[in-house]
């Protein structure tokens, strides 16, 4: 579904990105997402697992549409560098400061590609003893994957392209865009 996203600033109407999703389609779906962490666990206090950099605008708004007690931590891990296209080899640049043991862990990713990098997070974090594993991801690009990954709250499947926007980026530009776009290739 592409949607039109307006906006003033030359970065956002560059002719190299095509509008994915407005800000409000994301916004909207958010809210429905929070609202589904929070009747699911209810009673619980969950630790949000950011990953670092592309989650971090999706992490601040997601836990502000979570009604309940939580923790939120970060991770950086990388598969991609300043490439379009993962490298397949997984870094851990930054590790949890939270001791992840019995607790309810919810991994926040902004998008699902091939799931090499997730599948490897979400086993690390099952290893280390957390009472419970899942994953809330903005985006599943689910045409590229090459490990399955269970992804239990989703907020959009995309097509395979190279999007930049609401935190991803290309190169570290582009993730202050308010909307999801199509990153054409020269």
């Amino acid at each position: 579904m592409i949607a039109s996203a307006a906006n003033s600033s030359s970065e956002f109407n560059n002719s190299k990105l095509i509008p994915l999703f407005s800000a409000e389609q994301i916004q909207n779906r958010i809210q429905e997402m929070g609202a589904e962490i929070t009747r699911d666990y209810a009673g619980r206090e969950p630790l949000l697992v950011g990953v670092l950099k592309g989650a971090c605008v999706f992490i601040s708004d997601l836990m502000r549409a979570i009604d309940l007690p939580l923790a939120v931590d970060f991770m950086a891990i990388s598969s991609y560098g300043s490439q379009m296209r993962t490298s397949g080899e997984v870094r851990i640049i930054k590790d949890l400061d939270t001791p992840v043991e019995g607790r309810d862990i919810l991994v926040v990713e902004d998008i699902v590609d091939t799931g090499l990098t997730l599948s490897y997070l979400l086993a690390s974090l099952h290893a280390r003893g957390a009472r419970s594993v899942k994953l809330a991801a903005l985006l599943d690009k689910w045409e590229r994957r090459e490990r399955p990954v269970q992804i239990d709250y989703l907020g959009f499947k995309i097509p395979d392209a190279f999007v930049v926007g609401y935190g991803l980026d290309y190169a570290e530009r582009y993730r202050n865009l308010p909307y999801i776009a199509v990153l054409k290739e020269d």
